[in-house]
């Protein structure tokens, strides 16, 4: 199906002007420097001053000693190095007793070796092997001690770069703090005059205020006054004109894609090639909140009262096939259900069957879907309805009832009186009327259980679909498939 875009744009008349003659004089060789001020007043841009506001003064100083103030923080990264310098000292003092015990190990070690020697000479057999065997170790265990001196020399000397490293960053550190130290006093300093200036800016504007405010408060009254009588002058003409404007591009709009819509079902009659063109055809836009009629394409065609009609859904690409229950009048509403899904009326009579179909899916309403989620955020919302039939018998009474969605039930109350309460639950159903003229696409079909029933009529199509679809979407949060009869596998897959 060929959408129908909202082109609003209007083509203007090219309009001629004169050329301006060489005689001409003008007083400047330049446009005027005009402002828009408030109210849509034209203010000279000369008696624009060059001076800032005091609010403006206060921001910049304020800024000024913020940045000053961040530049004193120096004093931090001092300490921070003069911390690393201890840390640094004593690394080295626990190097130089590692040093001390390590020779205090050697000699030690090579007393016992000595002493293991001098004894080897004295023994004989089995104690023999086990001196030289101690021995071994000793050996063994001085070549250890070797091995660690060497890292332990090698941790010194790493120790005492950093050591140097950190003492001449702590002297540098204190040299840059001595000059920022100087710089920020010289600074304070200027601030302070700074503030001074503020303060007697401030005592001068205040002075002049209490002189000239009553002078600006009774202009400013005036001005308001003048411009509410304008915009009391103006406004409703300029909506009125806004709304004769609207109007008149929807019934254009409506016309072009009715045109659209019979040049496609032509279209699709040439392509399928029939030589008997059908006797009925589908009248109506194919969106959601329209009414779509079987009307008889000839003057040859017999009452479409005396045949049996059925309409069915079919999924876009013409695959599944549903019935829909309870619509077998020759107009239908199209509800939330049927958005992107090809509806097709069947229509028997004697030994003949003729099938009526849109071409193609049907599309949503603008700006439903978003006026949907709004409505999501809020615990509760109230629809104004009329009942039309209470269980099946008409409601002769037209006073107005309010419908309340909710998270978790359904209320319809009048005043403070409930007339229906009920929780989401899968005997409840809830659908478009299927039938009922040119007020089925406002109208909505509530069963709360079996033998309780509603035909509730809304104020306008896009709240009818809103409720469905705001009710089917709290119902499927509290694992509920919200439907019509025979639509809950439709549902399912949907969701």
């Amino acid at each position: 199906m060929t959408r129908v875009s909202r082109d609003f744009s209007k083509t203007m008349p090219k309009e001629a002007f004169a050329a301006v003659s060489a005689d001409v004089i003008f007083a400047s060789s330049r446009f005027p420097n005009y402002k828009i001020g408030f109210n849509n007043q034209i203010i000279d841009g000369k008696d624009d001053r060059k001076t800032l506001s005091m609010k403006e003064v206060v921001a910049r100083e304020t800024a000024i000693l913020l940045e000053q103030q961040k530049r004193l923080s120096v004093r931090d990264l001092a300490n921070k190095f003069e911390k690393g310098l201890a840390a640094a000292a004593k690394l080295s003092e626990e190097a130089r007793l590692r040093e001390a015990v390590s020779l205090e190990k050697h000699v030690i070690l090579k007393k016992l070796r000595d002493a293991l020697e001098a004894l080897k000479g004295r023994v004989a057999g089995r104690n023999k092997d086990d001196v030289e065997e101690a021995i071994a170790m000793v050996e063994a265990l001085a070549v250890k001690l070797t091995q660690r001196e060497g890292e332990l020399i090698q941790e010194k000397g790493e120790v005492k770069r950093l050591a140097n490293f950190l003492k001449q960053a702590s002297e540098d550190a204190k040299k840059l703090v001595e000059e920022e130290r100087a710089f920020a006093r010289a600074e304070i300093e200027s601030a302070r005059a700074a503030v001074q200036r503020v303060e007697e800016a401030l005592q001068e504007h205040e002075t002049m205020s209490r002189a000239s405010g009553k002078q600006d408060l009774e202009e400013l009254m005036k001005e308001v006054q003048e411009a509410r009588r304008i915009k009391m002058l103006h406004q409703p003409s300029k909506v009125m004109d806004m709304e004769y404007e609207l109007s008149a591009l929807r019934s254009q709009l409506a016309e072009k894609s009715k045109r659209a819509l019979h040049l496609q079902k032509e279209l699709a009659v040439c392509k399928s090639g029939e030589k008997n063109p059908l006797l009925y055809e589908l009248d109506g836009p194919e969106a959601l909140g329209s009414i779509l009629r079987i009307l008889p394409s000839s003057d040859n065609a017999p009452e479409i009262s005396e045949f049996s009609v059925q309409w069915y859904r079919l999924s876009s690409d013409g695959g599944k096939k549903v019935l829909i229950s309870g619509a077998t009048k020759q107009v239908y509403a199209p509800e939330p259900f049927d958005v992107g899904r090809i509806l097709q009326a069947d229509i028997f009579s004697e030994g003949q069957h003729i099938m009526l179909s849109t071409t193609g899916p049907i599309e949503p309403a603008p700006g439903l879907g978003s006026y949907v989620e709004a409505l999501v955020r809020k615990h509760d919302t109230a629809f104004n309805v009329i009942i039309s039939q209470m269980s099946g018998v008409d409601h002769i009474s037209e006073s107005i009832h309010v419908l309340h969605v909710g998270k978790m039930r359904m209320k319809l109350t009048k005043g403070k009186t409930t007339v229906a309460k009920e929780y989401y639950s899968s005997s409840m159903q809830l659908c478009g009327v299927r039938g009922g003229g040119n007020a089925a696409p406002q109208a909505l079909f509530w069963q709360i259980k079996n033998g309780t029933s509603f035909v509730l009529a809304f104020e306008s199509e896009r709240e009818r679909n809103a409720a469905i679809m705001l009710a089917r979407r709290f119902a499927y949060d509290c694992n509920i498939i919200l439907a019509g009869p025979d639509d809950r596998s439709l549902s399912s897959t949907a969701q």
